[in-house]
């Protein structure tokens, strides 16, 4: 089976949403959240390449890709594949400055 490995910076994401999301929808929508986002990963551990690569200059995430979350298409999961599966970077509102966080020009 494929693994999943979460970097320090998704779990805080995954935190920071999941609060968000029970202050605002409530507690369900924001569980409801939480077991998408697992889903999500194990289905990208399944399947690394589906998901739309980035094109990164720094050479540790040159491999970088993005996925929506499953049922809450506004977060977007990044994530590098692996061998064994994959290791989730960041989970961002897609709202988010997320092209400036990973050094992409949009001009």
């Amino acid at each position: 089976m494929a693994r999943v490995y979460q970097r320090a910076t998704a779990r805080r994401d995954l935190i920071q949403h999941f609060v968000h999301l029970a202050e605002t929808a409530g507690e369900e929508t924001a569980d409801r959240f939480l077991t998408s986002a697992r889903s999500t990963f194990e289905d990208l551990a399944e399947q690394p390449r589906i998901g739309a690569p980035l094109h990164l200059s720094n050479p540790a995430l040159e491999h970088m890709r993005k996925w929506r979350v499953s049922g809450f298409e506004n977060y977007l999961v990044f994530y590098l594949p692996r061998p064994d599966g994959v290791s989730v970077i960041r989970v961002l509102h897609a709202a988010s400055d997320w092209w400036g966080l990973f050094g992409i020009e949009t001009d």
